[in-house]
């Protein structure tokens, strides 16, 4: 039979490994061998100078049990250079000259870009989503995202109770560079009182506002849900001007941060002492809880599934709670909708 390849691309995200795993579990069931491409697009262009280091065979012994492991088995990075149509071209030919019939991208927007390249160029290939961010509109969940709530959940939960034992308010950062999936999740979860989102212009003065609100009602330990990416639709506001006469270490030019909110924030709030945590990588490399490994299990077998029919050109993603699979440009043409009903539930207006 002639080879199937698997690659993971972009940030990583969890239940990558259990995609992969299932990847591998489907095509020795129809006794199709599997290529595993290392550090996603880059693997393909042999960046590494050497084979061993750009493909690895895959078998059941290899990857039965990673399924559960956090992090990529077959590492990830972004591959700039894929966007040359020259270096694209040098990735098909590298693909049939290895006689691989069908590629699995794992992935988000970028990566299913490259897959929808290639099979331009006359290579079938199939998108898993993996991405933390929830921000593949044409799909209702994507791998990673369920840990990245969970894993935020339980750090904001950590951080409330200690909130409420020293009566601080907090600033929870949590990831999201365009999309505050996790954010409002986390927020709503929790019984965060204020969140912030890239999808929703704010002001400083309107989070302070809403945080003396809650003082003045006498919760002295609200929490601030902020998504990273939340300052692109941040009102203008000079926070070196604000903080300097304060005697704060901050310099002209600089951006605003969760620590320099949370500065701001408890002068703008009557002195009460507000602190701030990033959350930072332990949303990618924590374990994938259940409903995410069941979800790259059902979209593994499928992929493979569709490659054995001859069907490329797809993606799978999650639709009332079953997957099914659509073209990879109708999918990202697909319009993100923000869960503004949510969001202003969580705010309180």
């Amino acid at each position: 039979m002639p080879n199937i390849a698997v690659l993971t691309s972009g940030g990583d995200s969890p239940g990558m490994n259990a995609a992969v795993m299932s990847v591998a579990r489907c095509a020795n069931h129809l006794d199709m061998p599997l290529i595993g491409i290392k550090r996603g697009y880059n693997g393909l262009l042999g960046r590494s100078g050497k084979l061993e280091d750009d493909f690895v065979r895959l078998d059941l012994d290899t990857v039965l049990d990673i399924a559960d492991l956090p992090g990529t088995y077959l590492r990830t990075a972004r591959c700039t250079e894929f966007l040359d149509p020259a270096v694209r071209e040098r990735a098909a030919q590298r693909l049939r000259d290895m006689d691989v019939s069908g590629l699995v991208v794992i992935g988000g927007n970028g990566s299913f870009q490259g897959a929808m390249r290639l099979c331009e160029l006359g290579i079938p290939c199939i998108g898993i989503p993996g991405t933390i961010d929830n921000d593949l509109a044409y799909t209702e969940m994507t791998l990673g995202y369920d840990t990245a709530v969970n894993c935020c959940s339980d750090v904001v939960r950590a951080i409330r109770a200690t909130s409420r034992s020293h009566d601080r308010p907090h600033v929870v950062e949590v990831m999201g560079r365009d999309c505050g999936d996790i954010a409002l999740s986390t927020a709503a979860a929790t019984g965060a009182e204020i969140v912030v989102v890239p999808e929703v212009k704010w002001s400083v003065d309107e989070v302070a506002d809403k945080l003396n609100f809650q003082i003045k009602r006498g919760n002295t330990r609200a929490t601030v849900v902020i998504a990273e990416g939340c300052w692109a639709s941040m009102k203008p506001f000079d926070v070196y001007k604000f903080l300097k006469p304060y005697g704060k270490e901050v310099y002209e030019g600089e951006p605003m941060t969760a620590e320099r909110l949370a500065s701001v924030l408890k002068r703008k709030c009557g002195m009460i002492e507000v602190r701030s945590t990033v959350v930072g990588y332990t949303q990618r490399g924590a374990s994938p809880t259940a409903r995410d490994c069941i979800f790259a299990f059902e979209a593994g077998a499928m992929a493979v599934e569709l490659l054995k029919k001859g069907i490329s050109n797809q993606v799978i993603g999650m639709k009332n709670g079953k997957t099914f699979h659509m073209p990879i440009e109708k999918a990202l043409a697909a319009k993100h909708t923000f869960n503004k009903k949510l969001f202003n539930t969580v705010n309180g207006f």
